[in-house]
């Protein structure tokens, strides 16, 4: 028999939530991450480890990490056998090598230490791949002449490796991302910091790598998209649905919203599980009700609803998950409800830039006090400055509410051309400057582009449920006469 089917038969063994269990331990979350995901306590899922490791008969976490492997191998192996089955393999897992202290002190390699295991579990949260658990890579060490063994032992496709060196006035980290099957380098960066407290310290620095790797316009997620745009049809998989579909919701236009929704229900229909892929697709739905995309708002209600519930079931600590859910909360009126789940997503990713972006949005238009959205869409942009061009439309929302109309007409040129609501919004800030040609060349535009498009229907499918957005939109409408 040879390992594949080795692996088969003892993971067959495996009830399926031991099999989540396990594949969530290999992928680095912690006791008490994998009982919020599938709603048991940190002591059920320490004592379902104990059945795995005895089932599969491991001894440690890199051998756990390596029957996950061979798992993920054995359904590729199904799948080619019986291609009208669902199964699919895995999405392709990263591996976070020990970053190397230059430094002899034991207090620098501690620091290392903390560091990758921070950025072990936030690329887990955030990613939308695989993390092979920071204990089982601190397990195999961080010596290059071994570097291959250890990714063969794991099936990684990706790996961070990184080196410290730091005295007592500055931190210095080089890290970098590779292809494991090329050896290609496909990013690195190096930060230097002044030194800090420590704790600081290593959050800063920690924020920093997650924010450029992760996201829906991160390095990781931008490598996948050109990846799977060279893939033939018939070749690709949930994963591959998932990130074209993203990158065709993130253009906000009507062809985009298509688009998007069919990559993802078809990456829905290949792993039913995929919570980020339910979250995107409620999103989805979000732009068809704000943007004018579908004749039946309430539909795109009922639509959102069903993808929102679903995505926050399968992963109750997604932030954009509980960002998409307190906005239908709001559309449907329940505005303390609405910030409930604003306050959660902020809870889950308070160091997340995409999260922040999106709340800040929300603070302007929806429920709380509009000056708050700028602290956070401004901590957005400086832990991920190559942010998307959504951000800018965040930006520009938090602007236009609180009168600040030439600089929200700034961040409108780096927002999303193709989507109708930043013409709106660029109509009635010109409108609000006193720029009235200006304002009538725009609303023509969107006229003519969008001619579905209404404010009353933005105001109800985003929705605008704060009082000064409110009176800043009828206003903005009004003088731009779009009203």
């Amino acid at each position: 028999m040879n390992r594949i089917s080795t692996s088969q038969a003892a993971t067959e063994a495996l009830s399926d939530r031991e099999r989540a269990v396990a594949e969530r331990f290999a992928a680095g979350l912690t006791y008490r991450e994998i009982g919020e995901a599938l709603f048991i306590a940190p002591s059920t899922v320490r004592t379902h480890l104990a059945t795995i490791y005895g089932k599969l008969g491991v001894r440690n976490k890199i051998e756990l990490a390596s029957w996950v492997a061979q798992m993920v191998a054995g359904r590729a192996a199904t799948e080619a056998v019986a291609p009208s089955r669902s199964a699919e393999p895995a999405s392709p897992t990263l591996a976070v090598f020990p970053i190397e202290s230059l430094n002899p002190e034991d207090r620098w390699h501690r620091f290392a230490d903390g560091l990758s295991s921070d950025i072990c579990v936030d690329l887990a949260r955030f990613a939308d791949l695989p993390v092979i658990a920071f204990h089982t890579m601190k397990l195999l060490g961080n010596r290059p002449e071994a570097f291959e063994d250890h990714v063969q032992a794991v099936g990684a496709a990706y790996a961070i490796t990184g080196q410290l060196r730091a005295d007592d006035r500055r931190v210095r980290l080089t890290i970098q991302l590779s292809d494991t099957r090329s050896g290609m380098t496909l990013w690195s960066e190096r930060y230097d910091r002044t030194m800090e407290d420590a704790l600081s310290l290593q959050d800063s620095l920690c924020e920093s790598v997650i924010n450029v790797l992760a996201g829906c316009f991160g390095t990781l997620a931008a490598i996948g998209r050109k990846e799977s745009r060279r893939k033939s049809p018939g070749s690709l998989q949930s994963y591959d649905y998932f990130l074209l579909g993203v990158e065709q919701h993130n253009r906000f236009s009507r062809d985009g919203n298509t688009n998007a929704m069919q990559l993802l229900t078809r990456s829905l229909e290949l792993d039913p599980s995929r919570a980020r892929a339910w979250t995107e697709l409620a999103y989805v739905y979000s732009i068809q009700a704000a943007n004018g995309f579908v004749d039946d708002l309430d539909e795109a209600f009922r639509n959102w609803r069903r993808a929102v519930d679903e995505a926050v079931r399968l992963d109750p600590t997604d932030p954009a998950g509980h960002t998409c859910l307190g906005d239908l909360r709001a559309c449907l009126g329940d505005l303390a409800g609405g910030a409930e789940a604003h306050a959660r997503a902020f809870e889950f990713g308070k160091n997340n830039a995409d999260t922040l972006a999106l709340l800040a949005g929300a603070k302007a238009l929806v429920v709380g006090d509009p000056a708050d959205g700028m602290p956070l869409i401004e901590r957005a942009l400086s832990l991920n400055p190559l942010g998307p061009p959504w951000y800018y439309g965040m930006l520009a929302r938090v602007l236009f509410v609180v009168g600040r109309y030439r600089e929200c007409l700034s961040a409108l040129e780096k927002s999303s051309q193709e989507s109708p609501n930043t013409l709106m919004f660029q109509a009635m800030a010109h409108a609000l400057s006193g720029e009235a040609k200006e304002a009538t060349d725009v609303v023509w535009r969107l006229r003519a582009e969008f001619p579905s498009f209404t404010v009353d229907r933005f105001i109800k499918g985003y929705p605008v449920s704060n009082p000064p957005a409110l009176e800043a939109l009828r206003e903005g409408a009004r003088l731009a006469k779009l009203d």
